[in-house]
This record gives C-alpha cells, sequence and structure tokens, in this order.
C-alpha cells in the first residue's frame, strides 16, 4: 500500500461517487427543459407539478456534483503534481474552457430557473432551463475531450519531457472523443430514463400519483426504446475505435491471451476467471466466432492478444473483463426491458395491474432503475482501468506521473477523510432525495405575495413538506 497505489484508490474512490451525480444532472435538466416545455404548450397543471417536482431533485443532485467535483480537482495538485507539470499545458486550458463556457452557464441561470418563478415570465424562465440542460452539454463536452486526450493523444509535441499544444483541434477532437463523447451523453441520458420509469412505476404500484406515474413512465418507455439501441450503436463504434487506437484494453476486455489460429476466427466469452500469472482464462465458457463478428465485423476477423505486450505493459485483465461484461449485460436487460414496454403498451395491459404481466413490467422498471447508475460505473472502470498502465497513453506511465514526495500515510489519511465526509455528506444528501421521490409530485401553487405586492421567489427546496398533511412551512401559507 505505497502512496502510488493508495493515491490510485483515493482518486478513483472519488470520481465514482462524482460521476454519478453529474450524468443524472445531465439527462435530468434535459427532461425539465421537455416538461416545461410541455406545460408552455398545453397549460396542463400536472406538466408543471412534474416539472417542480423533478426540479427539486435536480438541484440536490447539482450541489452533490460540484461538492465532489472540487475535490477530484484538488488532487491534481497534491497526489498527481508530475502529470500537471508535464501535462498541464493541455489539460488545464481544456478543463478551464469547461469552468468560462459551461459552469458559469450553468451557474447562473440555475438561480433563474430555481428562484425566478414568478420573478420572470414564463419563456424566461424556460429560456433558463434549457441554459442550464445546454450547459451540462458543453461541461460534458470539455470534460470528456479532456479525458479523451489522455487515452489518444494528438495535436502536441513534447518539450523536455513536456507536453504543449501543436494543434488545439487536434486536441479538442483527438482520435476517440467524438465516440466517448456520444456514448457517455447517452449514458447519461439512458440512466436518468431509468431512473424516471423507476420512479414511476413504483408510485403505480403503491397506487398513489397514478396520473402522473402513467405519464411519466410512457415517455421513459418512449425513449429508452430509441436511445438504448443508438446506445448499443455508439458502443459498437467505440469498440472498433478502441481497437484501432487501444488494443491491449480490448483484448483485456474479451480476455484474448493468444493469437488465434488462422481462419478459427475469435469466440465471444461469456464466462470467465482470467490469470494473468497463466495467462490463460479457467472455466470459460464461450461462443465460437461470435467475437469476430462483434469486434471486426467479419467472421474470421481477429485482434492483437494479451501476449503481444510485455507483462508491464498490460492492465489488470480481471477487473477490465468483468466490468466490461456487467456493461455489456445491464444494455441486454436495458434493450429487453423497454422493447416488452413497448410491447405491453401498444397490446393494452401496460398498466392493468390486475395482470401479471404488467406486475412484473412495473417491478422489473422498479429495480432497473440504479442500473444506469451501475452500467455508468462499469464502463467507467473499463475505460480507466484498461488504459493502465498509462496515464497518457503510450506516452506518461502512472507510476511516473504521482507526487514524488508525498508519503503514503498522507494520502491513507486524506482518503479516510474523504471516506467519512462523503459518508455523512453524500449519506445525507441521497437520504434526502429518496424523501423527495417518495413525497412524489404535489400541486404546485405560486409564490405569495409580500405585503408590498412584489412577487417573491420560489423556495424550490422545501420539497419534503407536503401542504395536505399540515407539517412544514408550507403548511403556514394554509394557515
Amino acid at each position: 500500500m505505497d502512496a502510488l497505489l493508495l493515491s490510485r484508490i483515493q482518486f478513483g474512490f472519488v470520481i465514482s461517487f462524482h460521476i454519478l451525480f453529474p450524468a443524472f444532472t445531465i439527462g435530468l435538466a434535459h427532461w425539465l427543459a421537455f416538461l416545461e416545455w410541455r406545460w408552455l404548450r398545453t397549460r396542463d397543471d400536472l406538466w408543471r407539478d412534474l416539472y417542480f417536482f423533478w426540479m427539486k431533485v435536480f438541484a440536490v443532485s447539482f450541489g452533490m456534483g460540484v461538492v465532489s467535483g472540487i475535490v477530484m480537482s484538488f488532487q491534481f495538485g497534491t497526489n498527481w503534481a508530475v502529470l500537471s507539470e508535464r501535462a498541464g499545458n493541455i489539460l488545464g486550458p481544456l478543463l478551464n474552457y469547461e469552468v468560462l463556457t459551461a459552469f458559469f452557464l450553468e451557474a447562473s441561470f440555475l438561480g433563474v430557473m430555481l428562484f425566478g418563478w414568478r420573478k420572470v415570465s414564463d419563456r424566461i424562465h424556460f429560456m433558463a432551463t434549457c441554459l442550464v440542460a445546454l450547459g451540462t452539454l458543453i461541461s460534458t463536452f470539455w470534460i470528456i475531450s479532456a479525458n479523451s486526450w489522455m487515452h489518444t493523444p494528438a495535436g502536441y509535441h513534447l518539450v523536455d519531457g513536456v507536453f504543449e499544444a501543436a494543434d488545439w483541434w487536434a486536441v479538442v477532437f483527438n482520435p476517440s472523443f467524438p465516440y466517448r463523447l456520444a456514448h457517455m451523453v447517452l449514458a447519461a441520458f439512458i440512466t436518468t430514463c431509468l431512473v424516471i420509469g423507476g420512479v414511476s412505476a413504483w408510485y403505480l404500484r403503491r397506487g398513489v400519483h397514478p396520473e402522473a406515474g402513467r405519464r411519466m413512465l410512457k415517455l421513459a418507455i418512449a425513449f429508452a426504446a430509441v436511445a438504448v439501441p443508438l446506445q448499443i450503436v455508439a458502443g459498437d463504434l467505440h469498440g472498433l475505435n478502441v481497437a484501432e487506437h487501444q488494443p491491449v484494453k480490448l483484448a483485456a476486455m474479451e480476455g484474448h491471451w493468444h493469437e488465434s489460429a488462422p481462419g478459427a476466427g475469435l469466440p465471444f466469452v461469456l464466462f470467465a476467471i482470467p490469470d494473468a500469472q497463466a495467462e490463460r482464462n479457467d472455466y470459460e465458457v464461450a461462443v465460437p466466432r461470435l467475437g469476430s463478428l462483434i469486434l471486426t465485423h467479419s467472421w474470421d476477423g481477429t485482434i492483437a492478444p494479451l501476449t503481444s505486450v510485455p507483462r508491464e505493459d498490460r492492465p489488470p485483465v480481471a477487473p477490465v473483463f468483468w466490468a466490461f461484461r456487467v456493461m455489456v449485460g445491464l444494455g441486454v436487460l436495458m434493450l429487453v426491458l423497454a422493447f416488452a414496454s413497448v410491447w405491453a403498451w401498444w397490446r393494452g395491459w401496460l398498466f392493468d395491474t390486475a395482470r401479471r404481466g404488467s406486475r412484473w413490467l412495473l417491478q422489473s422498471w422498479r429495480l432497473m432503475s440504479p442500473a444506469g447508475f451501475v452500467a455508468l460505473l462499469a464502463g467507467w472502470y473499463v475505460v480507466e482501468i484498461g488504459r493502465q498502465p498509462w496515464v497518457v497513453y503510450g506516452l506518461l506511465r502512472t507510476r511516473d506521473a504521482v507526487s514524488p514526495n508525498i508519503e503514503a500515510a498522507a494520502v491513507l489519511g486524506s482518503l479516510i477523510t474523504y471516506a467519512l465526509a462523503y459518508a455523512v455528506i453524500f449519506g445525507a444528501g441521497i437520504w434526502y432525495l429518496l424523501a423527495i421521490l417518495r413525497r412524489g409530485p404535489l400541486p404546485h401553487e405560486p409564490a405569495p405575495d409580500s405585503d408590498g405586492g412584489e412577487k417573491t421567489p420560489m423556495r424550490p427546496l422545501s420539497v419534503g413538506n407536503d401542504p395536505s398533511t399540515g407539517d412544514g412551512p408550507r403548511a403556514s401559507r394554509e394557515e
């Protein structure tokens, strides 16, 4: 447990928390824009109630994402000083662009979105919601560009071991960037879609908020039926890109150790226990030639095996192998759930809870509601662990990027501190989010006027209070 390993564990721990909240808010911001657009078009109060319900969820999630992101950025200076010194000329501007073009946009109009109801016109409020959604996409653009450059570096030249930009267009639009951006944005949208569908199914199973539950579940099913197949296509294109630029990572994903016999093709390994020491898979269950068809789109295509590079240049195979199968397996389940729900909807028994098939589908949506988060983390582990032992692929090793004088005890102490702080802060935040979701969408009322007749801003996070039960600050208006 030296400083290098502890620094890697710490960064992995922090980013595993951080990535969940921005991914959720990317999809949620666009969901809010859709809900407000529907309310402006129809003036149906239910659309407005749903908007304010999910806006509260968005506000809490956004705040937790900001907190975890700030902590993550500190580590570039404390734990990864050599990376900052050598690649800071490229990574620094990309991250600054994210702050200047995205975070400021989100933060500015987030205030209007949260507190501007009845203070600005409906159209201005809708514009603020749309700009917050746009800001999440721009933020994703720059973050994925910076991370993709570390996987497929381009547009640089080295000066005394320091990376300097020679062509910013090539830096930003590096070879893996378009595929990873599409894959990440779709993953964020699908993650949010599954949460919305799972919450809706829970309401319908409990017999509460039936109209809201039916409306949200229909939208979740329609979106999943389109987005999940698109994600599979995006993942396939991304896999072809990985085969071209990071073949060792692809070999680890497939557990492919040795060169195949000529004309034999590649099997698709369904199950195995990779043995890195013996360079083989134990208890392997595979489908002949299916790997060639998926990975190369040909019947007898092949890829470079793990043994084509020295041991020190290979990533840890087992976590990459299994994380990839978790991601793909959940993707298949999402596709089955989406198409089965479309079938039930078309046949007219989707909401017939007296029918066993309907109950099974609603229960499946409930169980799959966290699946997007799990698949997101699994995919991220495939990407980042599969890049090892490089932090800038093929150019800078992870062991050479860690801060030279950092002590293991200091890293361990900060890791324990982070773990305890996250347990308290995010435990409370997630508890509050669950309280919001349990309460569900309530009829939304206009903000009260002050004594002088001037409209007061909304309090969007007084969210656990139910005016019908007489608890909390919202009840004072009834009194």
